[in-house]
């Protein structure tokens, strides 16, 4: 039998067969069909998927995973966490934090691998500055990190705690004195000094000034010397004196019917009491203070004035002398007025008369004080007795 006719070559240039070549080329079965894939093959293709799912998976787990340093209250540490923000960091870490406490970065705040964490508690500080006391938050741990916060010059200052002192989170109580400039004027010098000195009192002291028993300031001594403040001392020197004071009497009035009226009689002379006043008597830096007065007793009571006033009416009437005309003679000696005087002051009243007569004749005091009607009865009876000679020049009008 003749041989089959040889298939043309058709490689490719890059001299592998192509596909249908492979196929012509493959083993046949024994019935003539090409051979079928072994069942290793099947098996190999889920198990190639479940690697490159474990591969994937395990790239988002690294990516997730952050190196956190996390610092709080000065105690660092490094971690890992796949918290997304701040907030949730503290809440895994299972820290918790208040209105006081100092977190950076702020709370919500992303994160990302190698950041920094700080976590500062705050602490509450009693604090007591230059005698104004108030109730401050700090998040510092010592006194010194509390003062720098505070912005207080601590340099000279009084402190009740040492700087280096440690502020517990259950807080502290500080008193805190500043230095401050203070001008103090004694015996006619001036004193400046630098002072944090709780009272006026105790800068007098470091000013190597001293006080008497008496001696004070321009302020209280008990007061907080205040920075720029000028203090005066004054030197008090003080004693005690005692006053004699007269006291005066009373007049008392009583009327006493057997007295002719408009006529007083004195029935007892009043006299005066005495009493005996202490004072204080200061004097401040060489000037006399006005004396303050202590207290008072009485070394002698007073006498009151008893006084009759007369009530009894007055006879208006003299035998032998009524029927005269009265008034032409008081209108020749006075003009008609009772309170008349002449320019001496020796004669007076409606009728002239000189005190010694009229006193002759039962008045009391002066004429030209007596009632007109007085007068007029009082020259009544000096007639009777002397006729009209005591009027040698108006007599001629009676």
């Amino acid at each position: 039998m003749a041989p089959a006719p040889r298939r043309p070559d058709r490689r490719r240039k890059g001299g592998s067969p192509d596909r249908g070549e492979q196929a012509a080329t493959a083993p046949a079965a024994a019935d003539g069909r090409p051979e079928s894939r072994p069942d290793s093959f099947r098996k190999l293709v889920p198990q190639a998927l479940v690697v490159a799912f474990l591969a994937g998976g395990t790239s988002a787990f690294v990516a997730n995973d952050k190196s956190i340093e996390l610092s709080v209250d000065g105690a660092p540490r490094t971690l890992h966490t796949f918290a997304d923000d701040v907030t949730e960091l503290l809440e895994k870490e299972g820290i918790a934090v208040g209105e006081h406490d100092l977190v950076a970065p702020g709370r919500g705040a992303n994160l990302a691998s190698g950041d920094e964490v700080v976590v500062r508690y705050g602490r509450p500080v009693v604090l007591t500055l230059d005698g104004e006391r108030r109730q401050v938050w700090t998040t510092a741990r010592t006194v010194a990190g509390a003062l720098r916060q505070f912005g207080v010059r601590a340099e000279g200052a009084y402190l009740s705690a040492s700087r280096s002192a440690a502020i517990s989170r259950g807080g502290l109580t500080l008193d805190v004195r500043t230095e401050r400039t203070l001008t103090l004027m004694a015996d006619g010098r001036e004193h400046t000094i630098r002072t944090n000195a709780a009272t006026v009192r105790e800068a007098v002291q470091e000013a190597g000034l001293s006080l008497g028993n008496q001696d004070t300031t321009s302020v209280p001594l008990d007061s907080f010397p205040r920075d720029g403040q000028t203090v005066t001392v004054m030197r008090i020197t003080g004693s005690r004196e005692v006053r004699e004071e007269p006291i005066d009497f009373e007049v008392i009035r009583k009327e006493d019917p057997t007295v002719y009226k408009g006529t007083e009689e004195v029935e007892r002379t009043g006299a005066r009491g005495l009493r005996k006043v202490t004072y204080s008597v200061r004097t401040v830096n060489g000037v006399r203070q006005r004396p303050k007065r202590l207290g008072s007793e009485i070394a002698r009571e007073p006498v009151d004035q008893v006084i009759r006033v007369g009530t009894k009416p007055r006879p208006t009437g003299v035998a032998g002398a009524d029927h005269l005309n009265w008034d032409g003679l008081a209108q020749c000696e006075s003009g008609g007025r009772a309170s008349a005087t002449d320019p001496s002051g020796t004669y007076g009243g409606l009728y002239q008369f000189d005190r010694q007569t009229w006193q002759s004749l039962g008045g009391s005091g002066a004429a030209h004080e007596a009632p007109a009607s007085e007068q007029t009865y009082r020259a009544k009876k000096l007639y009777v007795q002397r006729g009209a000679s005591p009027w040698p020049h108006c007599g001629r009008k009676l």
